[in-house]
């Protein structure tokens, strides 16, 4: 179902933030990560996170974090632990534009692992979309022509970390409430950030301060643009302004850290974008039922 003409604009301005957010979040990184370590950046971002989400389940409830399902919870979360320690220690080590082109394989990996663990069919869109995303990657990487930088490594261990994590979010949101979620995801890794930052913490400044908000908040006010733009307009459309992303990341990379941008680099974005689209028509929702099609997030 296409979206209705007066929907489109307000769906385009809600995207709008989300990618703002998102640059933001990258940059806030970046930034940070000068100073402090990538545990410690996970511990504090956790932190911030459950405390906002804590305000929310004031208001809110607490009793909505029962639950049968601790055991996934953990899965997911270990999961998703792995995929952030992936972008945020490739975002200190890697030219941005590259984290995020990797980063966009994370519907790719998500296809795959709803097959295996859910029960989801292969189809043969599916597997132009896997096929083109893992072409998108090796011409990034070049793997062989150059030596491949370990961190470009550990971030597409962490998409493929992240693609596990949805499969898994999927199968939660079948029985759990958003919030629980998200309480569950700031619980369980604080821990799993904060012990390891103990061994190597920095001291925090008041310069770290802005920084550190943006990080924390930056990922769930990202999320909420986003469904807000797919709830007024087709996945088709917000997946591809989601991918503007990329560009937008490049030139910053370009103008504030004078870092390169090259022809592989823009054919394997491409790739990966058309894995991406190619997965979003295979999987349109019945009109009147718009959900995320893979979009996806470091978050």
């Amino acid at each position: 179902m296409s979206p209705a003409a007066p929907a489109l604009p307000a769906a385009i301005a809600w995207m709008t933030g989300a990618l703002v957010l998102f640059t933001g979040m990258a940059v806030a990184a970046r930034e940070l990560s000068a100073d402090l370590g990538t545990f410690q950046l996970l511990a504090l971002r956790s932190l911030i996170g459950l405390a906002i989400v804590s305000a929310l389940l004031q208001k809110s409830g607490w009793s909505q974090l029962g639950t049968a399902h601790l055991k996934l919870h953990a899965l997911r979360n270990l999961a998703h632990y792995g995929g952030q320690f992936g972008w945020f220690h490739a975002i200190a080590a890697i030219p941005l534009a590259t984290v995020f082109a990797i980063e966009f394989t994370v519907p790719v990996w998500t296809a795959v692992f709803a097959a295996l663990l859910l029960g989801e069919r292969i189809t043969a869109p599916r597997v132009i979309a896997i096929a083109c995303g893992l072409a998108g990657v090796l011409v990034i990487l070049r793997p062989g022509a150059a030596i491949v930088h370990p961190a470009a490594l550990v971030m597409l261990a962490g998409a493929i970390s992240f693609g596990l994590a949805h499969t898994m979010t999927k199968k939660l949101t079948a029985h759990e409430p958003m919030l629980a979620i998200l309480f569950w995801m700031s619980a369980l890794q604080l821990p799993l950030g904060l012990v390891p930052a103990l061994f190597q913490w920095a001291p925090l400044e008041a310069r770290h301060a802005p920084w550190l908000l943006l990080v924390g908040c930056a990922g769930l006010a990202a999320h909420w643009c986003m469904v807000r733009a797919l709830a007024l307009a087709d996945a088709t459309v917000v997946v591809t302004l989601d991918f503007l992303r990329l560009p937008l990341i490049t030139l910053i990379g370009f103008w504030v850290y004078h870092e390169p941008a090259d022809w592989y680099l823009a054919i394997g974005a491409a790739l990966i974008l058309a894995a991406n689209l190619v997965n979003v028509f295979a999987r349109q929702p019945a009109p009147g039922n718009a959900q995320s099609a893979g979009t996806t997030t470091a978050g």
